[in-house]
């Protein structure tokens, strides 16, 4: 009987911890290489949203995504690209980060490049590689860029603007 007992423990274990990992699952994470910019740029066109660079060793990035995160609770209509300026080698706390801050399911990228400069270069050749750095898409075409931690009233009035009647 104890055996019975021990083996249904395990099945109820093995059967909770399949559906947990399925309602946490980690997100996808893609290869940001030459060219993923204008990729993701091109594929949003004519909708707004915002791209945030971060990395796991930012303490002001920490904030942002903890801002990130209570702003896309309030307005699910929010589209958010994250991209992590770490290696590859980092996705797993990169996905452990977005997943706490709970942006697992938003468009996820990693620097997939060994010549971050080059891949700095191609996305503005005015950023020199400071964190947060944040673009700004616009519904009709303007772009923001914001280097350092965004305050949240001001990324709250841009978003009630962009998802305004037209």
């Amino acid at each position: 009987m104890k055996l019975h007992g021990y083996v249904m423990g395990l099945l109820c274990f093995a059967a909770f911890s399949t559906a947990s990992s399925a309602v946490f699952a980690a997100p996808e994470i893609k290869p940001f290489v030459r060219g993923s910019f204008q990729q993701i740029v091109s594929a949003k066109q004519g909708k707004p949203f915002i791209v945030s660079f971060w990395s796991v060793t930012c303490g002001y990035c920490m904030a942002e995504l903890a801002m990130l995160d209570g702003l896309s609770r309030k307005y699910p209509e929010l589209d958010l690209v994250m991209i992590s300026t770490d290696s590859p080698e980092e996705e797993e706390s990169v996905s452990a980060i977005l997943m706490k801050y709970s942006l697992g399911k938003t468009d996820a990228w990693v620097f997939a490049d060994g010549y971050t400069e080059r891949l700095r270069f191609e996305i503005d050749r005015k950023w020199q590689g400071e964190l947060p750095r944040t673009y700004f898409f616009g519904k009709n075409g303007e772009t923001l860029s914001v280097s350092g931690k965004l305050e949240q009233k001001e990324v709250e009035r841009w978003v009630k603007k962009q998802h305004s009647s037209r």
